[in-house]
């Protein structure tokens, strides 16, 4: 087990399974105290348990991102168990069904950006806050990191419209925070995922498996990434390794965005 997060206490939404898992057993194995937050119970006791048996320390709170007062219970837990919060990866999200912009319903548009964008938007606003009131307290500051997506740079006619604008909406407010609280000490940034091998994507493949093919050309390594390659970029962006890095939009890709 690694050092480099000893001492500190965070939080990773969407933590009971694919990149939020890889993250939080990342961040507990470099030393950091993890709050597993996830509206999947068992999948987050399944992570819990995958930290305990590496010697980590974590407990799980159920949230969902999308509902304000259960985003401030979060971060009130976080501060209760461990009394501070360092860094948070903002990573809960949904892909929605692949629906044409015209058959798109009001309904599923509302679950889509209320998690992607707004879950976000609600994850930075009481972890910030908590961040400003330790700073003055103790100085300090703290390092936020928000899932966005490839298709938060570019997008596909193929790709659902709300996923494609929560992505795009999600980089915007990661700029916005980023300048805004620099001078707090707070540095926000964002990792823009490829194809992930995780249940979202492998869901997608399952119910369109037409579009496998495509998806696969599209990463000019030839491959989907996994959940790890994504959770080594999130925890580094976290990592006084990262201090100089603030406002970015970081691709782990394969090479999607570089056609």
């Amino acid at each position: 087990m690694g050092e480099d997060f000893a001492g500190r206490a965070g939080l990773v939404t969407g933590a009971g399974s694919g990149i939020g898992r890889a993250a939080a057993l990342k961040f507990a194995s470099e030393g950091a105290k993890v709050v597993i937050a996830d509206v999947d119970v068992d999948g987050s006791e399944a992570t819990k348990a995958m930290i305990d048996q590496i010697g980590g320390e974590a407990i799980c709170v159920r949230t969902d991102v999308s509902q304000a007062e259960e985003v401030a219970a979060m971060v009130e837990q976080t501060v209760a168990a461990y009394g501070r919060l360092d860094f948070a990866f903002n990573n809960a999200g949904i892909a929605g069904d692949i629906v044409p912009l015209i058959d798109y319903s009001e309904e599923l548009w509302d679950r889509v950006i209320g998690i992607n964008l707004k879950g976000v938007w609600l994850c930075m606003k009481y972890e910030i806050k908590q961040m400003l009131a330790q700073s003055q307290a103790h100085g300090g500051g703290g390092a936020i990191v928000n899932t966005a997506s490839v298709m938060g740079l570019i997008s596909s006619a193929s790709n659902p419209v709300a996923y494609t604008a929560s992505k795009h909406g999600v980089i915007g407010i990661t700029k916005n925070a980023a300048l805004a609280y620099a001078a707090s000490g707070i540095r926000v940034n964002a990792v823009c995922p490829g194809y992930i091998v995780t249940p979202l994507v492998e869901g997608i493949l399952e119910r369109h498996p037409e579009r496998k093919a495509q998806i696969m050309a599209d990463h000019p390594v030839g491959r989907l990434g996994v959940p790890e390659e994504i959770s080594e970029a999130a925890v580094w962006l976290c990592s006084d390794a990262a201090s100089f890095v603030n406002g970015t939009a970081m691709t782990v890709d394969g090479g999607y965005v570089a056609h």
